[in-house]
């Protein structure tokens, strides 16, 4: 007996010691993907070794969910998979922190309250077998909003942009960043909005400038005022699709890409890969806007196709199919409760090349007939941007020349970014043409390299 628990023992010690190998083996495995991962998706702190092993943290958490989710999916004969997307290194409270554009200042529950609600345009449309604008030509590329709430900002341009290349067979891809920095009556936004508010800016401006004309930043900037007079797309009004109706939402997408508003803040719904999406933790308390695109059925099972602006690395290509028809009137996810959409003017004139003056003198970086104004006492040469080089509070105490023309002041007051790659990296030294830096240019030059002129006001 002695001697057969003296071999179980050494059994057990060299199976334990092999588990111990397996293990490490797993981590080295999984170290050697999460590396490769970084560089793809080229994250500044691939040369930042303490952050490097938090987000490594954070992605081994992520994949252990994604495994064990994808065992249960197939089990159970669902189609939906997980994966590791773009988001793999965010942590879930992190993700629902930056990437869900709900308005607190205007909740979703009752924002229709005080609308004018006219009968519903396509009561007596007989909804198609299923619709695909992706496929129509009436859908953009897929965006990036970045870590900053303005979704409802890209739900409103993709409907907009939809009804427009409806009504006057153009596909125009138009700005977001301009309802971020201008739309600010009652949307707030990287603090969130709603579709139906950013519409009526549309229409009260009498139009909306294109994406080169105002490109996006992923964060909140001061309007440029000038820009608003630039109106390469219309619309002359909008319509809520009734509520809680399935069925009505079919009419509306048969006839355009709609907007929509859902709950996406599970874990679940951050690492979508594939599939339809038939989660039924999902929820309905609504705090994301995106848009529907059209409609289908995969393997027997209805799924509405919804574009998403998280970029191409998240979920299907930057889309989810949804789970269709179900039992619940609001839709999975609350997909039926709050949809909209605008109805096109005539098309606006296309922007020029360069800026129009403005109608009367601002304060605004950019060039013009004369220097660029700062402030009160301080002035670029014309053809550079004003930025603020050493902030405090709400004032500037000294001002930097960036030698381009309307760029993205940095975060850093050091550094700037031309208006086609607009938004910054630092760390990396570049400067990027979306939220997700898929095409960078060098950063440019050092504020403090260039000289500010300071006007006599005696």
């Amino acid at each position: 007996m002695a001697f057969r628990s003296v071999v179980l023992a050494a059994l057990a010690t060299v199976a334990y010691a092999h588990q111990g190998l397996h293990l490490a083996s797993n981590v080295d495995t999984l170290r050697a993907e999460f590396k490769a991962w970084v560089e793809k998706h080229e994250k500044a702190y691939i040369h930042d070794a303490e952050e490097f092993e938090h987000r490594f943290g954070i992605y081994q958490d992520n994949h252990r969910f994604v495994h064990e989710y994808n065992a249960k999916s197939e089990a159970e004969g669902r189609s939906l998979r997980l994966g590791m997307n773009g988001l793999a290194d965010l942590s879930h409270e992190e993700f629902q922190t930056t990437h869900i554009g709900v308005n607190k200042q205007a909740p979703w529950k009752g924002f229709r309250e005080g609308h004018e609600q006219q009968p519903f345009d396509y009561a007596d449309v007989v909804a198609a077998d299923e619709v695909n604008w992706v496929e129509k030509g009436a859908v953009t590329e897929v965006k990036n909003q970045g870590q900053c709430g303005s979704c409802w900002s890209f739900s409103t341009t993709g409907s907009t942009e939809g009804a427009n290349f409806i009504a006057n067979g153009k596909l125009v891809d138009i700005s977001e960043q301009e309802l971020v920095d201008c739309d600010t009556t009652r949307d707030h936004g990287c603090e969130g909005g709603l579709m139906d508010y950013a519409f009526n800016f549309i229409i009260k401006n009498g139009g909306i400038t294109t994406e080169q004309d105002y490109p996006y930043t992923a964060q909140e900037g001061t309007c440029k005022k000038r820009k608003l007079a630039h109106k390469a797309v219309t619309i002359t009004g909008f319509q809520d699709v009734p509520q809680n109706d399935e069925k009505s939402l079919a009419k509306a997408v048969t006839m355009q890409p709609v907007s929509i508003a859902i709950e996406a803040d599970k874990r679940v719904f951050q690492m979508y890969t594939s599939g339809v999406f038939d989660d039924a933790s999902c929820g309905t308390q609504l705090d994301h806007g995106v848009l529907a695109v059209g409609y289908g059925s995969e393997q027997g099972k209805p799924y509405w196709l919804v574009k998403n602006s998280w970029g191409k690395t998240w979920g299907d290509k930057g889309y989810i199919k949804i789970a269709k028809d179900t039992n619940s009137p609001q839709g999975l996810c609350g997909i039926a409760m709050a949809p909209s959409y605008p109805k096109a003017g005539k098309p606006g004139p296309s922007p020029g090349p360069s800026p129009g003056p403005s109608p009367a003198p601002s304060p605004s970086p950019g060039p013009g007939p004369g220097p660029t104004q700062c402030d009160a006492t301080h002035t670029c040469d014309a053809g550079t941007t004003c930025c603020c080089a050493l902030p405090i509070g709400p004032l500037c105490l000294s001002w930097g020349c960036c030698p381009i023309p309307d760029a993205t002041c940095c975060s850093d007051h050091q550094h700037c970014c031309p208006q086609d790659h607009p938004v910054c990296n630092v760390a990396a030294g570049t400067c990027g043409s979306s939220a997700d830096n898929s095409v960078t240019v060098p950063i440019s030059k050092t504020l403090k390299a260039h000289k500010v002129h300071r006007e006599s006001r005696l």
